[in-house]
């Protein structure tokens, strides 16, 4: 709330309604789809995004903590984990890795590393390997995409 926020988005009327509110009291609040915890100090830390949490046998994950574990593997150059459809559990993760150049690495080494990291419900239950994550102009990985992508690759 206040002053130092946005007026708006240039021209995006769909994001400007999603994103900001008024409450009780007529302040004005912008909803910045961040994901965060406040610690025992009171410091606050941004942990990832809602729109990338998916939900897993009923349990939230969020995949920066995962990509962390995975980003441990000296032969990881870059990873993303997106949530996909289960039948059983609603979504699991998908890890989609790129290796560092000359390197190998095979999926259930990725996977048996984060069962030895992350609780069972976080471990993504497979993993793809690609040569480069799709980024927009800023260097994020669009993952709005590479779920788009999975979910047309297991439709066709």
């Amino acid at each position: 709330s206040g002053p130092n926020i946005t007026p708006e988005y240039w021209r995006r009327p769909d994001a400007n309604q999603d994103s900001f509110s008024f409450d009780e009291h007529g302040n004005r609040w912008l909803h910045s789809g961040d994901a965060g915890m406040i610690d025992d100090e009171g410091c606050i830390y941004i942990v990832d995004r809602y729109k990338d949490m998916y939900i897993s046998g009923g349990e939230n994950v969020y995949p920066a903590e995962v990509e962390q574990i995975i980003f441990g593997l000296p032969q990881v150059g870059d990873v993303a984990v997106i949530g996909v459809p289960h039948e059983r559990w609603g979504e699991t993760g998908k890890a989609i890795v790129v290796l560092k150049e000359g390197q190998n690495l095979a999926a259930e080494a990725i996977i048996d590393h984060c069962k030895a990291n992350l609780a069972k419900f976080k471990v993504p239950q497979s993993v793809d390997f690609i040569d480069v994550l799709p980024r927009n102009a800023a260097g994020k990985v669009l993952k709005r995409e590479l779920r788009q992508q999975y979910i047309t690759e297991k439709s066709s």
